[in-house]
């Protein structure tokens, strides 16, 4: 029983929507303005197609315990990508994975020749803001591009 991490097929779709949507009423952000109420959503696959993008997901024997990507969003600094849709399983947390989901984005960033990766997040996701900052991203007092996420009021730079 190990960990894989791959990257996302047509066929998550579904599960990764469900996985994201039970997050955010965990951490009660279940709110407009947010991924939780963005019709993208439902099609990550879709979404992620888009060249200088990529999506990874965690999976142990064939239960879906999270994901990340990055995504060039609009509006971003020529070099810059966000690392986006970043979430885990409450069962799947403090157990390196997301690192290593976090890890395998910012390769790809690495790989598609960025040199900065912006992040959008909430106060009430402590723990995670707390393994960016250990990762080297370094807090901004206003957001970066045009997400569309009115709601996110943490903002993260990591200059690679």
């Amino acid at each position: 029983m190990s960990v894989q991490i791959r990257k996302i097929e047509q066929t998550d779709n579904q599960e990764l929507a469900d996985l994201i949507r039970v997050v955010f009423r965990e951490f009660k952000i279940d709110k407009p303005g947010t991924v939780y109420t963005d019709p993208t959503t439902d099609h990550l696959f879709e979404v992620f197609e888009k060249e200088g993008s990529a999506y990874w997901l965690a999976e142990e024997d064939g239960v879906l315990l999270g994901g990340c990507g990055i995504y060039p969003t609009d509006g971003l600094p020529d070099g810059c990508v966000e690392l986006v849709k970043f979430y885990l399983s409450a069962d799947a947390r403090g157990k390196g994975i997301g690192k290593a989901l976090m890890q395998k984005s910012i390769e790809s960033a690495q790989h598609f020749g960025y040199n900065e990766v912006y992040l959008e997040s909430f106060p009430e996701l402590a723990t995670a803001i707390g393994m960016y900052e250990k990762a080297g991203f370094k807090k901004l007092e206003s957001p970066l591009g045009n997400s569309g996420h009115f709601a996110c009021n943490v903002w993260m730079l990591l200059v690679l």
